[in-house]
């Protein structure tokens, strides 16, 4: 059976923005302020263009971006088709019964459409004291957060209790009408075996398609252990890409950025150059087995409607 190669949009920052938080478009801002009128004319330009999905990051102390469920509620309301999905939602930290009441309530503004994955560590470190979490547990504190929430999300009563939470017949509602897929991020191995016992696809960032590959055998392992299956097609990644256009001046500091979040792999096998780079990046990750993409520019676009339609036209062909 063939598998769904989806391709969404993650934000899209522009040249004028230059955040004073230092987040730029690998930490992934929403581009210009990415606010009021700019966001509204992104979510519009992608529902008018039938872009897959729109993907909004967990930077809760920059000062361009909105919070995910925020932003999405309000993409919800705007569009009748638009996929939305947090890349990624930090869960440690967070109350996962209120995210779980988040959740629900969004997946009844826009049944069918919401896309959660979640990560452990915050992308940006001045974000880490926002989400508090005893020192040495945060991947425990993520793995029982986990539990909660994909129980809560039945709309069941939950008794819970374990080292982090406790719960004594707690519920949330409405209950999505069809479970919501829960996927996760990261690369390491620990990583890849808390996807197959506890998730239901993996939505990796900065990997290569080689590493994509092993990553996606050590879940389907992890998986089969825990007796339990990841679907085909519940496999994806984030691409970072440089514009056509941008390559002569930005490709260097494409490369920097990467090179400084992995300082153990090559940078150009980590961003696309230009758009015939980022055809050939998606093809060799679908090789790979991974069929589920988030494009993000590398660097501040000049126009967000013509990276938007550039886009659609080069990246769109290749959904299937």
């Amino acid at each position: 059976m063939e598998m769904k190669v989806r391709i969404g949009l993650g934000s899209i920052p522009v040249s004028r923005s230059d955040p004073a938080d230092g987040s730029g478009p690998v930490g992934g801002s929403v581009g210009g302020s990415g606010l009021g009128p700019e966001f509204d004319e992104l979510v519009d330009e992608l529902e008018a263009k039938g872009v897959d999905s729109v993907w909004l990051s967990d930077l809760a102390s920059s000062r361009s971006t909105v919070d995910p469920i925020v932003g999405l509620a309000y993409a919800a309301g705007r569009t009748r088709r638009l996929k939305l999905g947090t890349g990624v939602l930090v869960l440690p930290g967070r109350n996962p019964a209120l995210v779980a009441a988040q959740l629900a309530g969004l997946a009844a503004l826009a049944p069918g459409r919401v896309l959660p994955a979640f990560g452990v560590q915050p992308a940006l470190a001045g974000d880490r004291s926002l989400y508090p979490v005893p020192e040495g547990r945060r991947a425990a504190m993520f793995e029982e957060a986990l539990v909660v929430l994909r129980a809560l999300l039945t709309g069941e009563p939950v008794t819970h209790r374990g080292e982090f939470y406790q719960l004594e017949g707690a519920s949330v509602g409405p209950a999505p009408a069809k479970p919501l897929d829960l996927w996760l991020g990261g690369r390491a191995p620990v990583g890849m075996r808390r996807i197959g016992r506890l998730g239901d696809g993996w939505l990796a960032s900065f990997v290569t398609p080689e590493e994509a590959a092993d990553c996606r055998g050590q879940i389907e392992r992890a998986a089969a252990d825990a007796g339990r299956e990841i679907e085909d097609d519940h496999y994806g990644t984030n691409l970072l890409v440089v514009p056509d256009e941008a390559v002569e001046a930005s490709w260097p500091a494409a490369l920097a950025a990467a090179r400084a979040r992995r300082p153990d792999a090559d940078p150009e096998r980590l961003v696309a150059r230009g758009w015939s780079g980022s055809r050939e990046q998606v093809l060799r990750f679908v090789d790979a087995g991974l069929t589920k993409f988030v494009v993000r520019p590398a660097v501040p676009v000049v126009s967000r409607r013509d990276f938007v339609a550039t886009f659609v036209a080069e990246l769109g062909p290749l959904q299937t």
